[in-house]
């Protein structure tokens, strides 16, 4: 039971208080330099992070497109376009195109829900009330069709393939037809409340049916959906077999003698693909070749930026200047100030936190070999200044590159194969390429800050070196606060023994004060 300072005249709380304090000055010490760990770990994976999006980039670097990529030009983009790949020739070719692949469609002949004719009851026509109403409740009744409709598509070889839906009493139109798209089938069917009618069609183009059924201009004419002997499609949905139009090939004919057929307006040709969206007209579309140099700059300069900004981190990190003076607040100084000062002071305690970090700037060191160094290939380009990359020359950028994009753009146009050993050669030794020896030393510098600042996914403070010391300075606050306790019990105790000692002596005091009191009287 602790007890106020009534006897003494002393305010024990205050007392108590500034003792604490006294006793507290290096627990607070140790929260922050605790404080101080978990900012240098933030810093170092801040740094991580932007090493991890460098990382990110290198797989395009390596990759041949990203020095080799085409640009295909074409005298009738609304006809014809095509794009090519790293292998694909320079030069140009011609493209006719006579016809455009199609899918296939069938469309009622009449609307459903329309009044009959008299043909159409004598050949057993049934008129249907709603899309949504069973066909039960419309008079239909599935056993006159035996319980199912049938329709036959092709297979990608040509070959039949008969489908079967069954036919339910609870079905609607709406229902049936859903079942029908949803088989696997390359056939989707739906009605359109606008026309009243039902809409059958292939989801894919081309003609797969291969029935020698031609017109007189050579025109494929065997149907891709075949139900011509299925009542159903005939006196429900209202569909004849020879409506059908489209499901045709495309038709081209490449440099003027090689003709081709393809069942998509789309063709792989010469190391191209060829994109088709409408015939020529007779004529002939005039492609060209050609090597893409303005993708191939933009990426090597997104790189080269990217390095940059890794650059310039770690060197501003190494300039911070450190303020002594300025060590992080505690919760008690926190309260006394506004978010403004907090955020002030912060910002000069975490100043320089980094600074003088062997990890980063031997790292850096490395990273800057890595482009320095020759690349003793078989090809023109030994070095990056030969392709117009040099290194700053202003001490201040820290090793920053500046690309000369004219040159790039002519070494990238004369010889894109020699550019990409200089950069990705995958070898090891002096023939090894820029980005691999970057990539190397990259995994370095990133495994060697992992080692001391974790991941943001580490779990547990053993993982990394500043968590084993954040982990120590836990238990010792944990201890010293245990301690404290203790003190303040321990001064509790005492002041309370003196407050009671002070209590029983003026007590005794005013007992013999009023026993000499009594004898005068």
């Amino acid at each position: 039971m602790r007890i106020g300072g009534l006897a003494s005249g002393m305010d024990i709380d205050q007392l108590v208080n500034k003792l604490m304090a006294a006793e507290r000055m290096p627990l607070d010490k140790m929260q922050q330099d605790k404080t101080m760990l978990e900012w240098k770990r933030d810093g170092f994976r801040e740094i991580n992070t932007k090493l991890s999006e460098l990382d990110n980039l290198m797989l395009d670097m390596k990759l041949s497109k990203t020095y080799n990529s085409k640009t295909i030009s074409s005298s009738m983009e609304g006809a014809v376009t095509a794009t090519g790949t790293p292998s694909t020739s320079n030069g140009s070719f011609e493209m006719r195109v006579e016809q455009l692949a199609t899918n296939a469609i069938n469309v009622s002949t009449s609307g459903l829900t329309k009044e009959l004719s008299d043909a159409d009851k004598q050949n057993g026509i049934y008129r249907l009330e709603s899309a949504t109403k069973t066909l039960k409740d419309q008079g239909i009744d599935p056993a006159d069709f035996d319980n199912q409709l049938k329709f036959t598509v092709y297979k990608e070889n040509g070959e039949p393939d008969v489908k079967t839906v069954d036919i339910k009493e609870d079905d609607t139109l709406k229902s049936l037809l859903k079942r029908i798209t949803d088989q696997d089938n390359n056939v989707r069917a739906f009605y359109d409340e606008v026309t009243d009618k039902v809409i059958m069609e292939t989801t894919r183009t081309g003609g797969y049916n291969n029935t020698a059924q031609k017109d007189e201009d050579g025109v494929n004419l065997a149907p891709e959906i075949v139900f011509e002997n299925d009542p159903f499609f005939a006196k429900v949905l209202r569909m004849d077999q020879s409506n059908e139009k489209g499901g045709q090939n495309a038709k081209f004919t490449y440099n003027g003698v090689h003709e081709v057929e393809s069942t998509e307006n789309s063709y792989k040709l010469n190391g191209m693909t060829f994109n088709f969206t409408d015939t020529t007209d007779g004529k002939s579309a005039k492609l060209t070749v050609t090597n893409d140099v303005d993708a191939s700059v933009e990426k090597i300069m997104k790189f080269v930026d990217k390095y940059n900004e890794v650059v310039e981190m770690i060197n501003d990190a190494q300039k911070e200047e450190k303020y002594r003076d300025y060590p992080p607040l505690t919760e008690e100084q926190k309260e006394e100030m506004s978010e403004d000062e907090i955020e002030r002071w912060e910002e000069k305690a975490k100043s320089g936190i980094l600074r003088g970090e062997t990890s980063l700037t031997s790292g850096l060191f490395d990273m800057r070999q890595s482009w320095y160094s020759s690349v003793e290939t078989s090809g023109e380009y030994k070095s990056l200044t030969q392709i117009g990359i040099t290194t700053s020359s202003n001490y201040m950028d820290g090793g920053k590159l500046i690309v000369k994009e004219d040159d790039l753009r002519a070494a990238l146009q004369e010889n894109p194969a020699d550019v990409q050993k200089l950069f990705a050669n995958s070898s090891e030794g002096s023939d090894r390429g820029i980005i691999n020896r970057l990539e190397d030393s990259l995994d370095r510098t990133m495994n060697t800050i992992g080692e001391r600042a974790g991941k943001a996914t580490s779990t547990t403070l053993e993982s990394y070196t500043l968590g084993k010391r954040m982990k120590d300075l836990n238990t010792r606050i944990s201890d010293f606060e245990d301690r404290l306790t203790q003190v303040e019990t321990r001064y509790w105790n005492q002041f309370t023994a003196m407050e009671k000692a002070i209590s029983r002596m003026n007590n005794q005091s005013a007992q013999l004060m009023s026993q000499f009191g009594g004898g005068t009287m």
